[in-house]
């Protein structure tokens, strides 16, 4: 028997679980920014979309940006949120190439 596996005596086995996704509430949007901040207790993100890039090329002395979205996490759910990018990234570099 598989010490892996094996269950100890009384206990059954643990049953495999699926995940599937719902998307019939799902809303797309397209933001090119985010900003991080944290508490002890929670990461927030907000995410927006910068609207200065019609700009001239003299910086201009304040840059407004939409925020169109918060997302309020955990810090475990913040860490595994990263591990994931992480992982998007080093699979995306590996297919296309260095990213600058």
């Amino acid at each position: 028997m598989n010490e892996k596996t094996a269950t100890p005596k009384g206990q059954a086995a643990p049953r495999q679980q699926k995940l599937r996704f719902n998307s019939a509430n799902l809303k797309s949007s397209y933001c090119n920014m985010c900003n991080a901040t944290s508490t002890r207790e929670e990461v927030v993100l907000n995410f927006g979309v910068n609207q200065n890039w019609d700009q001239p090329s003299a910086t201009p002395a304040e840059l407004e940006v939409d925020l169109q979205h918060r997302i309020i996490l955990s810090p475990f759910a913040a860490k595994r949120l990263s591990e994931a990018l992480s992982q998007l990234v080093r699979d995306y570099e590996t297919r296309y190439g260095k990213l600058a």
